[in-house]
């Protein structure tokens, strides 16, 4: 039997571990500091501009996976065995992220076509694991909280695995495009727009 306790720990597990993932990324910054000596900040930053660089777009990434992991587990409040092990599985891949952040951050300034492809991907099994608990959720009405039954949407998970999705496969065919097709994730918001104009169009009866 799954009991609210239950569930108010599978929450907290959750946040605890992004909280751990996204520490990490840190920890290689803070040892670069043990390397100033006779450098100036200026110069110690100027130094590690890629690490830096790489620590914000992972940051960023990771909040935002825990944002969408935040908003829809306000919208339930139990679950099952399938959303237990999906949740375990995406909270692997944000866990796993900071491995190829490193090595992104201690590569060449280009990146390596093999890196880049690992960092995106991790990002693209974070995203479909999040829509995967996301579909899990909309087929068992029971686990969601009474005042959203029939709300819920999978609109925004499917767009936005699929623009992730899109990336990864550009940097797969294009790998001299690296880290960059990674820009393309900024068209997700007008996407996920679109299509939902598009389905409302054709779920409002003709007059």
């Amino acid at each position: 039997m799954h009991t609210e306790r239950g569930f108010d720990r599978l929450v907290n597990f959750s946040d605890a571990v992004v909280a751990i993932a996204i520490t990490l990324l840190i920890l290689p910054l803070v040892d670069t500091a043990t390397e100033l000596n006779d450098k100036t900040v200026s110069e110690l930053l100027a130094d590690n501009w890629l690490k830096l660089l790489v620590f914000v777009i992972s940051f960023a990434v990771i909040g935002r996976f825990w944002l969408a992991h935040h908003r829809m587990y306000e919208n339930i409040v139990g679950y099952d065995k399938a959303l237990l092990l999906t949740n375990l599985f995406w909270l692997l891949t944000i866990v796993f992220l900071p491995f190829p952040t490193e090595l992104i951050a201690t590569g060449d300034s280009d990146g390596s076509p093999a890196t880049s492809a690992l960092y995106i991907g991790t990002m693209v099994l974070s995203s479909f694991a999040g829509t995967a608990q996301m579909m899990i959720i909309l087929r068992h009405p029971e686990l969601q909280a009474p005042e959203v039954r029939g709300t819920l949407s999978p609109i925004t998970s499917l767009v936005a695995s699929s623009m992730m999705l899109l990336v990864f496969l550009v940097v797969v065919v294009f790998p001299q495009v690296g880290l960059f097709a990674l820009f393309g994730l900024l068209l997700t918001g007008p996407v996920q727009s679109i299509v939902e104009r598009i389905v409302r169009r054709a779920e409002t009866p003709a007059a």
